[in-house]
């Protein structure tokens, strides 16, 4: 791997950014397969656990941002191995509901200490002050990114303005 330094800032820091989560996105995978799961599968049983009900594959797809196409084969993929099961329509209700299963759940709570436990090496080669500067920094780009897209950032139901994922720390 190369350490790039282009003329160009803006894009020597594009690719900086890119290369440190493509690297951070690696050591999650790696230590997410000793439980037998992936970062994706993780990131979906650990929102099925922490995120209130009623929960929707729209709204899965939204707290991940993702396609929902994309997050509907993830979820074929969960269903297929037993970690999580969609809930048909229902009488009164216009949408599936997606599940946690008894395998989902023995498996959740392996992976999310596996998961902290990359997040915590990783991130420890910041101080805190660091952490709210990177955190500050990347607010200003993520916004910027989402005027380009005509997104709307909003708190997800259920969090509080400090916590826009929605989802228990």
């Amino acid at each position: 791997m190369y350490d790039y330094h282009f003329p160009d800032s803006a894009f020597t820091a594009w690719v900086l950014v890119s290369q440190t989560w493509s690297a951070m996105y690696r050591v999650a995978e790696h230590q997410l397969a000793r439980v037998g799961l992936t970062p994706e599968k993780t990131e979906v049983l650990r929102i099925c656990t922490e995120y209130p009900s009623p929960l929707t594959p729209a709204e899965i797809s939204r707290l991940v941002f993702r396609q929902s196409q994309t997050v509907a084969g993830l979820l074929d993929r969960m269903e297929k191995e037993g970690l999580v099961t969609r809930v048909p329509k229902r009488k009164g209700r216009p949408f599936a509901e997606v599940k946690i299963t008894p395998k989902g759940e023995e498996l959740v709570g392996p992976a999310k200490e596996k998961a902290m436990s990359v997040v915590a090496k990783l991130m420890s080669s910041l101080s805190a002050e660091e952490l709210e500067e990177l955190q500050r920094l990347l607010r200003k780009i993520r916004q910027t990114a989402l005027d380009e897209l005509y997104i709307e950032l909003s708190p997800a139901p259920g969090s509080t303005a400090s916590d826009a994922s929605g989802m228990k720390q």
